[in-house]
């Protein structure tokens, strides 16, 4: 985490707010994120009645989508549930199952929301700025914005839009079945993280990097 981008996790849903209102203007949203090799996927889950936050990362070679390196940790969860504010719930564990790779991956595809957040700065804006890592934001559901239709094949996407505003994509990753939507997190634009959901989808609807950490989580 960089030194001055360092704050408290457990605080107030308001002091929360006024931590992401004082972060949202570090956000890169064009492409700055250099040679990318390696990408990492987490899977954040609860166990003991949400008492423990579990964190499980993967990180996968971008050419071929092979795994290189993995780690799962659990921390005692110390923020409650608060849509829009999750990033305070689940990025401190991420933070500790990144620490223990062997080296950083160049890009995180974040199972959640980027700019595609009512405060433009979701859990990939969250983690990327303190990171200054390059992140996208790959949801399987809508936080906020509308969006018009999808046509019914892999590739396709709408703009998904707050007003005249356009806060991501809702991307259709296989033909037949449900969109993702894909936002800026840090360091990529908003057409380089769609290219870059979609080198990770070959065959699934979900990106690899959420399927491999995933069943790294649940042991299989």
């Amino acid at each position: 985490m960089l030194p001055d981008l360092a704050h408290a996790w457990t605080v107030s849903p308001r002091e929360a707010i006024a931590i992401q209102e004082r972060l949202r203007p570090r956000v890169i949203d064009r492409d700055a994120a250099g040679r990318l090799e390696t990408v990492a996927g987490v899977d954040v889950g609860f166990e003991r009645d949400g008492r423990t936050t579990r964190a499980a990362v993967a990180v996968l070679a971008l050419d071929g989508l092979a795994l290189v390196d993995s780690a799962v940790v659990r921390r005692r969860t110390r923020f409650p549930y608060v849509p829009g504010l999750l990033s305070f719930r689940e990025i401190p564990a991420v933070l500790a199952a990144l620490d223990r790779l062997r080296e950083p991956p160049d890009l995180i595809l974040c199972d959640g929301q980027g700019r595609a957040h009512p405060r433009r700065f979701g859990l990939a804006c969250h983690l990327g700025v303190i990171l200054d890592r390059p992140t996208v934001g790959v949801a399987k559901s809508r936080l906020c914005g509308t969006h018009g239709a999808v046509r019914n094949r892999r590739g396709a996407w709408a703009a998904l839009c707050d007003g005249e505003e356009v806060i991501g994509a809702v991307l259709r990753t296989r033909d037949g079945v449900k969109p993702l939507f894909v936002s800026v997190g840090h360091r990529v634009s908003l057409a380089r993280a769609i290219e870059l959901t979609l080198a990770c989808t070959p065959r699934y609807r979900l990106p690899e990097t959420t399927r491999q950490a995933h069943r790294l989580a649940s042991g299989r």
